[in-house]
């Protein structure tokens, strides 16, 4: 059965050539994964289609009305999708691979692309199980963290990468940063390859990429090598 992801965005054309290219799109047509759009338009009750209203108590922008989200909810509901829903907002638990490794397992979600100044409270605290964060900063909505979780999660599915090997090598995937890559030619502007991914000798080109995986790590995100080194000194006990 194949991973069912239901967006719920106001730019469904946003999504369209994400879906239908590159890893996701041939996700899609393989059948790993089933993604569907519905716009909070639709849902509107009045003839200008209106989703939003000014914020009560006053202040800038627009904010996204109960009515038309809960209504865009429950139809995706009753087509047989339960699945835990999420909104992306910046207050939410930050994205990272321990998060999308869990999220993966789910075989239903609905997701939430705000837009404008955000949403009604009542809609976070009546409809939603799970908030998300793409990082500290503001982007004008929902639909490009969406985007993120998605391809994340897509990545993991079985079939999904050329080789479902190709994951486990990836940063995060062990606690450490991706070691560097090289391709045609040996030779570029004065700069080499490393000799040692020459020699086909595999042993020593994995302890390469390992050393090179950790002193990355090790300079460039201290917080994740502080973890990766506790873990390592838990496993030699």
């Amino acid at each position: 059965m194949p991973l069912r992801v239901d967006i719920l965005t106001l730019f469904c054309e946003l999504f369209e050539p994400f879906v239908t290219t590159s890893i996701v799109g041939r996700a899609v047509k393989k059948g790993l994964v089933d993604i569907n759009l519905t716009n909070f338009r639709d849902f509107a009750t009045d003839k200008y289609g209106s989703v939003d209203d000014c914020p009560f108590g006053g202040g800038p922008g627009m904010v996204l009305m109960c009515q038309p989200i809960f209504d865009a909810v429950e139809k995706v509901r009753s087509t047989g999708n339960h699945g835990k829903v999420i909104m992306m907002t910046p207050q939410g638990r930050r994205l990272d691979q321990p998060l999308v490794e869990q999220l993966v397992q789910e075989e239903q979600l609905v997701l939430l692309a705000g837009h404008y100044e955000g949403f009604d409270e009542r809609i976070r605290s009546g409809l939603v199980d799970m908030e998300v964060s793409l990082g500290d900063f503001v982007v004008s909505g929902g639909e490009i963290p969406i985007m993120a979780l998605v391809d994340a999660m897509v990545r993991l599915l079985p079939g999904a990468l050329g080789k479902d090997e190709s994951t486990t090598e990836e940063s995060f995937q062990q606690g450490l940063l991706e070691y560097p890559h090289y391709t045609r030619p040996r030779e570029f502007d004065g700069m080499s390859v490393p000799e040692v991914l020459l020699n086909g000798n595999h042993a020593r080109i994995d302890e390469w990429r390992l050393k090179q995986a950790e002193e990355r790590t090790r300079l460039r995100r201290p917080d994740m090598w502080e973890e990766y080194k506790s873990n390592k000194e838990k496993k030699t006990k």
